[in-house]
C-alpha cells in the first residue's frame, strides 16, 4: 500500500473511474493483492518472501508450501458476494455524505436478501476503528447522552429502555472542534467515565465537563479538570461541542437509518458515525474508499454469527424464489444499444 496514495493512481476518483478500473472480479482481486502484498507475496505462515501465482488467483508459498488466497483472513474471507458487489457497496458506504441503508443499498445493487446487505454494511463497520489510533489530545470536552426512544417516567442519567452513550470532542482555537470519540457506558458512574477517559483521551489533557460529581474522582490523577457550571445557562453554551456531536448523530440515527437500530448493534453505528465525523473535511470520496478497503484488507474475518444480536432469534421468513440467491455480479458484458432493437 501507498504511504501518500494519489487519486487516479491509487484510488479512483470518481463513479467513473471505479467502474473503469474494476469492471471484473479479477480487477478487484489484483487490487486486494496489491493492497495486502504491495512488495510481492508474503507467507502469513512462515513470513517467507516469495511464492507462485496459481491458477485459481491463490498463491502457493515457495518455502511452505502453503496455499493462501487473496482474500484469506481478512475481512473478505470465504464470502458469498463477489468482489465487484463488495467494491460497490464499499463506494457507496463512503461516497454518500450521510451513509446508506441496507434496504437502499438492497434495491440498488439487486441483493437478494435484506440480511445479505445488512451484513455486508456491518462487516465494513467492523473494521471502520484503526488499530492504535491516537487518542484525543489538548482540551477535549466530555459529556453523556440517551440514544434511543422515549421512557416514561425516567429522566436524566438513568438509561432506562435507552442506552447511554459517553461523548468526547476536541476544542480547537480560536474557535472549532477537532475529532471526536463515542461509546457506550453502563452507566455514569466514576468507574465507568474512568475507563472512558483511558481508552480515548490522552493523559495530561484538559478534560471539560458539567457539574456532575463522578466526573471529579474519574479524572482524578491524570488529567486537568475544568467543571463549568453557570447557573440560568444552557448546556449546549457550556459545552457546545458535545451536544453539536450528540445532535448530529440523533439526527443521522433517525434520517439514515430511521431511528431502527438496535441497542446491541448501536456500538457499530457509533464507530460509523465517529468515522465519518472525523473525515468530515475530507474533499476525496475516493481516498476514503482506499481507507475502507485498507482497514478490510488488515481486519480478520467477520462471521454472521458474530454480527447478530441474537443468534437464536427466529428466522426471516424466505424469500420468494425470484429473489432467493446472492447478489449477481456486477460484472456484465457489452450490450449494444438494446433501445433500438425493442418491440
Amino acid at each position: 500500500m501507498a504511504d501518500h496514495p494519489k487519486g487516479g493512481l491509487h484510488y479512483p476518483r470518481s463513479t467513473g473511474e471505479l467502474q473503469s478500473w474494476f469492471g471484473s472480479d479479477g480487477d478487484c482481486l489484483d487490487y486486494l493483492d496489491w493492497m495486502r502484498w504491495p512488495q510481492g507475496f508474503v507467507c502469513p505462515r512462515c513470513e517467507n518472501h516469495g511464492g507462485w501465482l496459481r491458477a485459481d488467483g491463490s498463491y502457493k508459498c515457495a518455502s511452505c508450501k502453503k496455499e493462501t488466497a487473496v482474500t484469506a483472513g481478512t475481512l473478505f474471507d470465504r464470502r458469498r458476494s463477489p468482489l465487484t458487489v463488495w467494491f460497490a457497496v464499499c463506494w457507496a458506504f463512503v461516497s454518500q455524505k450521510d451513509g446508506v441503508s441496507a434496504l437502499s443499498l438492497q434495491r440498488t445493487l439487486e441483493i437478494g436478501s435484506y440480511q445479505t446487505a445488512w451484513a455486508m454494511l456491518h462487516r465494513l463497520r467492523a473494521v471502520m476503528v484503526r488499530p492504535g489510533r491516537d487518542r484525543l489530545t489538548g482540551t477535549v470536552e466530555m459529556d453523556e447522552t440517551l440514544i434511543g426512544g422515549v421512557t416514561p417516567g425516567k429522566r436524566g442519567r438513568t438509561p432506562g429502555a435507552k442506552v447511554l452513550v459517553g461523548v468526547a470532542v476536541e476544542r480547537k482555537e480560536p474557535r472549532g472542534f477537532g475529532r471526536c470519540r463515542l461509546s457506550v457506558l453502563p452507566d455514569a458512574s466514576a468507574p465507568s467515565l474512568r475507563t472512558f477517559l483511558a481508552d480515548h483521551v490522552e493523559p495530561g489533557s484538559t478534560v471539560v465537563t458539567d457539574g456532575w460529581p463522578p466526573y471529579a474522582p474519574a479524572l482524578a490523577g491524570g488529567y486537568s479538570h475544568e467543571r463549568h457550571v453557570a447557573p440560568g445557562e444552557l448546556a449546549h453554551q457550556l459545552l457546545p461541542g458535545v451536544h453539536r456531536v450528540a445532535s448530529l448523530l440523533d439526527r443521522w440515527l433517525l434520517g439514515t437509518h430511521q431511528g431502527g437500530v438496535h441497542p446491541e448493534h448501536l456500538p457499530a453505528y457509533l464507530d460509523e458515525f465517529t468515522f465519518r465525523f472525523n473525515r468530515r473535511r475530507s474533499t476525496s470520496r475516493g481516498l476514503l474508499f482506499y481507507r475502507v478497503l485498507e482497514l478490510a484488507v488488515g481486519h480478520d474475518p467477520v462471521r454472521y454469527r458474530q454480527l447478530v444480536a441474537s443468534p437464536a432469534s427466529k428466522k426471516a421468513p424466505p424469500m420468494p424464489p425470484s429473489e432467493r440467491g446472492h447478489p449477481p455480479s456486477l460484472e456484465r458484458p457489452r450490450v449494444v444499444h438494446p433501445w433500438r432493437t425493442a418491440s
